[in-house]
């Protein structure tokens, strides 16, 4: 199975910047973990890392998942809003993690200037606000199981972006 960061990139990029993940591993069933109030807004299984949103850059206002939850085989329409405080230039960083059960599948650290061009934005991307609509296509063989997804991002300064994070069942 491969994975890569287009979905998550998606959800960061209109949120700003991050991922062909959900495109790999959205399923049958998907769960939130934590609070409520932790909750990103919309039709999806995201969540802020943090209750204390203060002094990140963007605020996500909504994130949609058309369908939610999205189905294997078929075609993954993401739609994302979001207000950035802060112009977003070359050095923007996200770190991207990904386990299955226990096991880290992915952590690595992505340029989001590098991939923000997967869902058609280019660096700088202008405080204010930013609306995106991706469509992915969801793969018909997925591993069964439940993946745990974080992408936490940074500016070149190292002021903090956002942190997103879900969790996606998968069926037997």
């Amino acid at each position: 199975m491969r994975l890569s960061t287009l979905p998550l990139i998606s959800l960061l990029a209109a949120s700003v910047s991050a991922g062909n993940l959900f495109q790999q591993l959205a399923g049958n069933q998907m769960s939130l973990t934590g609070g409520e109030s932790q909750k990103i807004p919309g039709k999806n299984p995201l969540q802020h890392c943090t209750d204390d949103l203060s002094e990140d850059v963007l605020t996500i206002e909504e994130v949609d998942l058309i369908p939610n939850p999205p189905v294997p085989g078929e075609n993954l329409t993401i739609k994302a809003v979001g207000v950035l405080k802060d112009t977003v230039t070359k050095g923007a960083y996200v770190e991207v993690s990904v386990k299955y059960g226990l096991i880290t599948l992915i952590r690595e650290t992505l340029d989001l200037c590098d991939h923000v061009k997967e869902v058609e934005l280019e660096c700088p991307i202008e405080k204010g606000k930013l609306t995106l609509t991706k469509v992915v296509k969801i793969p018909q063989q997925i591993p069964p199981g439940k993946y745990t997804v974080r992408a936490d991002a940074w500016l070149a300064d190292d002021e903090h972006l956002t942190c997103l994070t879900g969790v996606v069942v998968f069926a037997r």
